[in-house]
C-alpha cells in the first residue's frame, strides 16, 4: 500500500484537519498502524496535505467498515479545537492534549505571518496554547503538552528570526506527539500485562485474569491504542484475559458508550455494569485487579481521574484488591505534593438533571441544586502501583505515598520526543532537545583564533558580519566574574559572543560552576525580550553544547552603567527605563498576571539553575555573616566592622529571613543579578544584559540588587570628588534611587488595573470584584515588595564591602583611609535598611535617613 492510492482532489487538499472521532480513530489510525506500520507513519506525516474525505475513502479501500454513530468534527483552529475539549466531544487526557495541539496547528497551516518575526510567532502561539490550556484544566497532559510546545517555539525563536520556521517548528513537534503517545501507550500495555501475570501467577495458575476498569482509557482517550485499555488488550493478546468488566461512569457515560464499542469491536469478553454496581461486584469475587487511567497525579501518588474512581478504589482496599493507575509520565504533575492541590473541574448541572449525559430532555426535578465533579482524586494509599511506559512506580515497604520523583530521576530518558533541529546545522551546533539527555561533551572554551572558526561554520552569523573571516575583528572584553565574552566586528555587522566557563572565572577551577547557565541566560533573555524588548538585547544564536550565546552588539557609546556612574555621568532616562523594564518583567512573570499552569511550567524550565542560585545563596546570605577565605574587606581599617556583622545577632536573625524568602519564594521570572554592570547605557538608550542567574524568585531581589548598587555608587562618590564637585551627582543618584521606585511602583500598578477582568490566578476577579478590596490587596503587595526590595538591596550592599566579588565604584577608591569611610557609611546604611526595613514607609523616608548617616 502506498500513498498514491489515496484520491487526490483540489477541493479536498485544502484542510490539516483533526478528527476528534469517537471511533473513526480506532478503525484508521489503530488498523493502519498495526497493519501498515511503515504507511501509517508516512500518512501521519502528511496529514497537513489531506482531508477526511480522502481518509474515509481509503478506509473504503481498505475495505473497514465505518459504524454508524461515527462522529466527525472538521477542527480547523484551536478555537473549534477548545470547544471540542471543553464540550466533551474529545475525551481522555492523552488524546485531549493531542487534539489541543494539532488544532493549534492546523490554524499555523493557513496562517498568514509575511509580516511577523519570530518572536512575534511566540507571543501568538503561546497565547492560544494558555488558551487551549483553559478547556480542561485537571487534564495535566494538556498542560504537559503546551509547556513542550511553547519551549519548543522558545528554542526556535533562538535559532532563527524567522516566524515561518518557529510555526513549522510547532506544526512537527505536535505530529511527533501523535505518533509517541501511540509508542507510550503500547509500552505501558505490555508493562502493565507483564507486572499483572507475574503477581498474579501463582494465585491463578493458567486461568486469565478478570479486570474492572473505569471510563475510557482506550484508543479513544488516547492517539490510536491506550492506557489502562492497553493493559487490557496486552493482556488479551497473550491470552491471559479472562473478561473485563466496564462501569457505565455517569453521568457522561464514557464506559458505555466508547469503552464498550472498543472492546466489542476487538471482541475482547466483557461485561457492562452500573457504577453503583461495581463494589459488589468486587465483593463476589469476581475481580482479580481494577485499572483505571488519570488525569492528573500528584508526586506523592494521588490520582485525579473520572468521578467514581476514589469509589472503586475504596471497595478495591476493602477486598482486597490491587487497584492499579496506567498513565505516561506525562500525567505525572511533579510540582503538586499531594492531590490537595489538583484542581478539579466542576460540569454543567444539565449532565445530572438530563438524560444522556445532558444532551436529553429534563429527568431531575427543577430547581434541585447539583453538584457535579468531574473529577475525584484517589489518595496514593489506596493505589497498589502507577504502571508507565519506563516501567512500574511501586512504594516502599511501609509508605503510603510513592516516590515519584526517585522514579523519573532514575528513568531512562523519561523525556518527550519534542525537538527541534536547525535547518542547515552547523557543526559546533547542538540540536536543541525539550527535556533531553543534552550535554557538553564537545564543549572547549573558545579563543580568539577558534571563536573566527566557529563563526565561519555558523552561515546565519557568517553572513551577518559580512566578508570572510580574514575580515572579521574580535577582541574578547570580558571584565566579570564567571564568562567570557567577545565583540566581533565585520564589514556588515557586529554582534556580541557569550561563552560561559565551567568555573568561577574570578576564582579558577577549584570553583566548578555548571555550563547549563547559559541555557536559563539564553532563555531569560528571550523571555524578558519578549516582555520588554526596549531594554533587552536580540539572541541572534545560541549553542547548548558551546554554552554560547550570541547576541545584538550594544555599540559605543553605550557602556556598562556601572563605568558610566564612576565617571560622573548624568542618565536623565536611567530611572524610566529601568523601572519601565522591572514593571514589565516581574508583573508579566507573576500571578498576578498569568494563571498557575503558566507559571509552573516557568517554574519548572528556570529551577535546574541551581548552581548559580546556590553560588547566591552562599556569596550574599552565608559568606559575610561568617569566617569564610572567600570573604575580604579593606583591612585592616574594616576589621572590626566584618568582625561586628558576624557577631549580630540581630542581622544573622534578619538575613535568614531573607535567605528563605529567596530560596522558597517564586514570585517571577527574575533577572537574578541586576547591577550595575549588567546594564548598559547611552542618554537615551538602557539595556540590561547578562540574566545567567535567571531563576523564578523574589521579585524584591531584582529591585533591591538595582537600588541597592545605586547606593553602593552614591557613597563612592566622596572617594572619585575632588573638593565636593560630586555634591550634585551624589543629589542625582539618590534622585534617582527615588524615582526608580515610584516609577516602578506606578507602573506595576497601572499593569495590574489593566487585567483587573482578566487577571492571573492569585486575585481572580470572582472575589476581587471591588475597588475597595482592589486597593487594599494592591497596598498590601507594594508594601511587602518595598520592605523585600530593602531587604534584599542592604544585603547585596554588604556582600559587595566584606563579601568575595566588590564593585569597581568602592574598589577603584586608591586611597585606602578614604576609601574604608565610604565603605563604612554604606555599611552601616545597609544593616540599619536590613534591620530597619519594615519602619519604612516610603523610598524618600529611606534616602532622608541615608542622608542623615554620616
Amino acid at each position: 500500500m502506498n500513498i498514491e492510492l489515496i484520491p487526490h482532489h483540489p477541493v479536498w487538499i485544502v484542510e490539516y484537519s483533526i478528527l476528534s472521532y469517537y471511533s473513526f480513530c480506532y478503525n484508521f489510525y489503530r488498523f493502519c498502524f498495526e497493519n501498515y506500520s511503515e504507511f501509517f507513519f508516512r500518512c501521519i506525516r502528511q496529514l497537513r496535505y489531506l482531508c477526511w474525505e480522502c481518509l474515509i475513502i481509503f478506509c473504503l479501500l481498505l475495505q473497514r467498515k465505518l459504524p454508524v454513530e461515527t462522529v466527525y468534527i472538521d477542527i480547523k483552529d484551536s478555537a473549534v479545537g477548545w470547544h471540542a475539549i471543553k464540550d466533551m466531544v474529545v475525551r481522555g487526557a492523552p488524546a485531549i492534549a493531542i487534539s489541543a495541539a494539532l488544532s493549534l496547528a492546523v490554524e499555523l497551516v493557513h496562517r498568514d505571518y509575511a509580516n511577523e518575526s519570530a518572536e512575534d510567532a511566540f507571543v501568538y502561539l503561546q497565547n492560544r496554547l494558555n488558551y487551549l490550556t483553559s478547556s480542561r484544566p485537571t487534564a495535566v497532559n494538556l498542560v504537559d503538552a503546551s509547556t513542550k510546545l511553547q519551549d519548543v517555539a522558545r528554542e526556535a525563536v533562538l535559532l532563527s528570526s524567522q516566524a515561518g520556521f518557529v510555526f513549522e517548528a510547532y506544526v512537527e513537534a505536535a505530529e511527533n506527539m501523535l505518533v509517541a503517545d501511540i509508542a507510550t501507550n503500547k509500552a505501558i500495555g505490555e508493562n502493565g500485562a507483564n507486572h499483572l501475570l507475574s503477581v498474579s501467577q501463582e494465585s491463578r495458575g493458567s486461568k486469565g485474569l478478570n479486570i474492572l476498569t473505569h471510563c475510557n482509557t482506550g484508543s479513544l482517550a488516547t492517539a490510536g491504542y491506550g492506557t489502562a485499555l492497553g493493559v487490557i488488550r496486552s493482556l488479551h493478546s497473550l491470552r491471559k484475559l479472562e473478561a473485563v468488566f466496564l462501569t457505565e461512569t455517569r453521568p457522561y457515560n464514557q464506559g458505555s458508550r466508547l469503552t464498550a464499542y472498543e472492546l466489542v469491536h476487538e471482541k475482547i469478553p466483557a461485561t457492562l455494569v452500573a457504577d453503583s454496581a461495581a463494589a459488589s461486584l468486587q465483593m463476589a469475587g469476581r475481580v482479580d485487579a481494577v485499572i483505571v487511567g488519570a488525569d492528573r497525579i500528584a508526586a506523592n501518588g494521588d490520582t485525579a481521574n473520572k468521578i467514581g474512581t476514589y469509589s472503586l478504589a475504596l471497595a478495591a482496599f476493602h477486598h482486597g484488591i490491587p487497584f492499579y493507575v496506567a498513565a505516561p509520565l506525562t500525567s505525572i504533575d511533579i510540582s503538586l505534593p499531594s492531590g490537595n492541590r489538583i484542581e478539579i473541574e466542576q460540569r454543567s448541572p444539565v449532565e445530572l438533571t438530563h438524560s444522556h449525559g445532558g444532551h436529553g430532555p429534563q429527568i431531575a426535578a427543577t430547581g434541585i441544586s447539583v453538584w457535579n465533579p468531574a473529577f475525584d482524586v484517589t489518595p496514593a494509599k489506596l493505589i497498589t502501583a502507577i504502571i508507565t511506559e519506563k516501567g512500574i512506580i511501586c512504594k516502599k515497604d511501609g509508605c503510603a505515598d510513592f516516590d515519584i520523583q526517585a522514579f523519573i530521576s532514575g528513568a531512562a530518558n523519561p523525556s518527550s520526543s519534542v525537538k527541534v533541529v536547525q535547518a542547515n546545522g552547523p557543526v559546533f551546533e547542538s540540536d536543541v532537545t525539550f527535556n533531553a539527555e543534552l550535554n557538553h561533551n564537545k564543549y572547549f572554551p573558545l579563543d580568539e583564533i577558534s571563536l573566527l572558526s566557529y563563526i565561519e561554520s555558523v552561515p546565519k552569523l557568517a553572513e551577518r558580519l559580512g566578508g570572510n573571516k580574514s575580515h572579521w575583528k574580535l577582541r574578547e572584553v570580558g571584565d566579570g566574574n564567571l564568562n567570557y565574552v567577545f565583540i566581533v566586528i565585520g564589514p556588515a555587522g557586529s554582534f556580541v559572543v557569550k561563552q560561559a566557563l565551567p568555573y568561577v572565572r574570578c576564582v579558577g577551577e577549584s570553583w566548578p560552576l555548571s555550563l547549563d547557565r547559559s541555557y536559563y541566560e539564553a532563555n531569560a533573555l528571550k523571555e524578558h525580550g519578549l516582555l520588554s524588548p526596549e531594554h533587552v538585547p536580540e539572541v541572534y544564536h545560541f549553542d547548548y553544547q558551546m554554552a554560547l550565546t550570541v547576541m545584538h552588539y550594544l555599540e559605543p557609546p553605550h557602556i556598562i552603567l556601572r563605568k558610566g556612574l564612576l565617571a560622573g555621568t548624568v542618565y536623565p532616562l536611567l530611572a524610566e527605563h529601568m523601572s519601565d523594564y522591572m514593571a514589565k518583567t516581574l508583573f508579566n512573570t507573576s500571578l498576578v498576571a498569568i494563571p498557575t499552569t503558566i507559571h509552573k511550567s516557568r517554574v519548572a524550565k528556570f529551577s535546574g539553575n541551581v548552581s548559580l542560585c546556590r553560588l547566591t545563596e552562599q556569596v550574599i546570605f552565608s559568606e559575610p555573616y561568617m569566617v569564610a577565605p572567600n570573604n575580604h574587606w579593606t583591612s585592616p581599617h574594616l576589621d572590626e566592622d566584618a568582625k561586628a556583622i558576624r557577631l549580630d545577632d540581630q542581622l544573622k536573625l534578619e538575613i535568614a529571613g531573607l535567605k528563605a524568602k529567596f530560596c522558597e519564594s517564586s514570585q517571577a521570572l527574575i533577572h537574578g543579578d541586576l547591577h550595575t554592570g549588567s546594564i548598559m547605557v547611552t542618554a537615551t538608550s538602557t539595556q540590561v544584559i547578562d540574566p545567567e542567574f535567571a531563576f523564578c524568585g523574589p521579585m524584591g531581589f531584582d529591585v533591591g540588587a538595582f537600588l541597592g548598587n545605586l547606593l553602593l555608587a552614591f557613597f563612592s562618590q566622596d572617594g572619585h570628588a575632588s573638593e565636593n564637585d560630586r555634591e550634585d551627582y551624589k543629589r542625582w543618584i539618590l534622585q534617582t534611587v527615588a524615582d526608580s521606585w515610584n516609577l516602578f511602583q506606578k507602573k506595576f500598578l497601572a499593569l495590574w488595573e489593566t487585567t483587573w477582568k482578566d487577571p492571573g490566578d492569585a486575585y481572580p476577579a470572582t472575589i476581587y470584584n471591588t475597588a475597595n478590596v482592589r486597593e487594599l490587596v494592591q497596598k498590601r503587595y507594594i508594601s511587602q515588595l518595598f520592605e523585600d526590595t530593602l531587604g534584599f538591596g542592604a544585603a547585596k550592599m554588604i556582600r559587595r564591602i566584606v563579601g568575595i566579588a566588590h564593585v569597581e565604584d568602592l574598589e577603584s577608591i586608591t586611597d585606602k583611609d578614604v576609601r574604608a569611610v565610604c565603605e563604612r557609611r554604606a555599611l552601616n546604611v545597609a544593616k540599619l535598611l536590613l534591620k530597619e526595613r519594615r519602619n519604612f514607609s516610603s523610598i524618600e523616608q529611606v534616602l532622608s535617613t541615608i542622608q542623615s548617616i554620616k
